[in-house]
């Protein structure tokens, strides 16, 4: 499974962004997808996770309130919705997915190595 992040960019201290991982058409049903973020110099940090239950969500405390992840009907995209963005917000936003088969500890999933499939990345600039 090859996934694709994409959406990042540039934008303004307080402003909004929306990425997307998408799998090549292939649904993201049964599939617990996770965003985690990089900057250089630092440990990759977990930003949120969604498992196959789209109402079953799990945010880091330092997103919590401003981060929203969805999936669109068909599961075919997970979107990561970036409010508030601050400078520290910068990264390199990954995504990163695994099959399941039964109901999970969504607790479990902050850590990247619970994830078979990774993304590219896309660069997420929040400027001052």
């Amino acid at each position: 499974v090859q996934l694709q992040a994409s959406g990042g960019g540039l934008v303004q201290d307080g402003g909004s962004l929306r990425l997307s991982c998408s799998a090549s058409g292939r649904s993201f049903h049964s599939y617990v997808v996770g965003w985690f973020r990089e900057v250089p110099g630092k440990e990759r940090e977990f930003v949120g996770v969604s498992s196959w239950s789209k109402y079953n969500t799990l945010y880091a405390d330092s997103v919590k309130g401003r981060f929203t992840i969805s999936r669109d009907d068909g599961e075919i995209t997970v979107n990561l919705q970036m409010n508030s963005l601050k400078p520290e917000d910068t990264a390199v936003y990954f995504c990163a997915a695994r099959k399941v088969d039964r109901p999970i500890k969504i607790e479990n999933y902050v850590s990247g190595a619970r994830y078979d499939y990774w993304g590219q990345g896309t660069q997420v600039t929040v400027s001052s």
